[in-house]
């Protein structure tokens, strides 16, 4: 069994800062990709930051140059380091791995349940 636990979130003020955390823990064999998204109410599901095992990072236009994604490849953890807030940031943030078990080399995706980020102006 795996789980994905997502930590971090809460209310700022408009142009504070938060960091989330996510870690996967239970029979991993390797995680490859790890994501944050993020769903605000009435609105679809959005792709906010990926991060390969090695490395190499992509952000959606609305956050470059404020959030930065970053993991422990050790501790199966990601990071979202979220600077200058806005209230449209308000949302679920949702953690993504796609991993491997032990006895598969099967690919598959798990989600985390979720952490609440609000800002307020």
């Amino acid at each position: 069994q795996v789980q994905l636990v997502e930590s971090g979130g809460g209310l700022v003020q408009a142009g504070g800062s938060l960091r989330l955390s996510c870690a996967a823990s239970g029979s991993i064999r390797s995680v490859n990709d790890m994501a944050w998204y993020r769903q605000a109410p009435g609105k679809q599901r959005e792709l906010v930051a990926t991060i390969t095992s090695g490395g190499s990072t992509y952000y959606t236009d609305s956050v470059k140059g404020r959030f930065t994604i970053s993991r422990d490849n050790a501790k199966n953890t990601v990071y979202l380091q979220m600077s200058s807030l806005k209230p449209e940031d308000t949302a679920v943030y949702l953690c993504n791995a796609q991993l491997s078990q032990y006895g598969s080399t099967w690919l598959n995706t798990f989600w985390g349940q979720g952490t609440q980020v609000t800002v307020s102006s």
